[in-house]
């Protein structure tokens, strides 16, 4: 399979996928156009297990068509796209099912249920849609309620909680069904930065200590350099997210959009540094 490392003959399909290193999301030349407009030229580039990419670019640069491919919700006109092992830009609806159940989205606005409570709206999918027992979803609703640290909000309705704590709810959704892919699409947008960064937070504390696999796409370039450049370390009980060490290969990287290509992609320092002057003018 293109983009997939060798299957040694003692560990399962699972196995590999689950493998440190292992890619999870693979584009290979991936493009689309509506009609006369460009959106993508021949994307590229590999997400592993555990890391974060990080998508930035204009308005229109084609940052959230990225995670509609990965959904299956379009379809390229030219290049390879794998998700989790499989291919995804052959797949119709009903294949491309099985593969979103191991995939988890967290949309701008939560896109929470407001007759519903926040144990109800976290168990959603458990219930609904996997038919899970009742005593099971109460379990894992609040097994990752309590990793985010709203436990006593299991309760409330949506219009009780504020609008960081309503990110952190649709996260927890998200991760209730043990996704090991989340993609984010603008989750920081429309909030306060200290608001914001309790949801860069849970972002790294998924990623680092629970290891699921990430794509932020975002505008916001505080919360992304944050995101890039911190850790969570579990300390007993406590969880410290702290400045990631500079020596440490950083597990985010960037990937930064420009009329459909992919005009850079690496760590925060490299792009930070670049000379380009598109870059240095979108960072600044």
């Amino acid at each position: 399979m293109l983009g997939l490392p060798q299957e040694p003959e003692t560990l399962t399909p699972q196995e590999i996928l689950d493998a440190p290193g292992a890619p999870v999301v693979v584009f290979d030349k991936v493009s689309l156009a509506f009609d006369d407009k460009v959106i993508l030229r021949e994307v590229s580039f590999t997400l592993i297990k555990g890391h974060t990419k990080i998508i930035l670019g204009a308005s229109g640069a084609g940052k959230s068509t990225i995670l509609k491919l990965i959904l299956g919700l379009l379809k390229p006109d030219a290049g390879v796209i794998w998700v989790n092992g499989e291919r995804v830009d052959l797949m119709n609806e009903e294949e491309l099912m099985g593969v979103r159940a191991d995939l988890g989205m967290v949309f701008q606005e939560g896109a929470l249920f407001d007759s519903l409570t926040v144990r109800g709206n976290v168990g959603y999918k458990l219930s609904e849609e996997l038919h899970w027992p009742d005593e099971k979803v109460n379990e894992r609703v609040e097994e990752i309620l309590g990793f985010i640290g709203l436990t006593e909000h299991i309760d409330k309705m949506p219009s009780e909680l504020s609008g960081g704590q309503r990110r952190r709810v649709a996260i927890a959704r998200a991760m209730a069904a043990k996704p090991r892919v989340l993609l984010y699409d603008e989750p920081t947008t429309g909030l306060d930065p200290i608001t914001a960064t309790t949801v860069d937070e849970e972002i790294i504390k998924l990623r680092d200590l629970e290891g699921v696999s990430s794509i932020v796409v975002t505008h916001q370039l505080r919360d992304a350099f944050f995101i890039a450049t911190h850790t969570a370390i579990r300390d007993g009980k406590a969880v410290d997210i702290v400045l990631a060490e500079e020596d440490k290969s950083e597990q985010a990287e960037f990937i930064m959009l420009r009329d459909g290509r992919i005009n850079f992609e690496g760590p925060s320092v490299e792009l930070k540094q670049s000379t380009d002057s598109y870059i240095k003018t979108f960072l600044s």
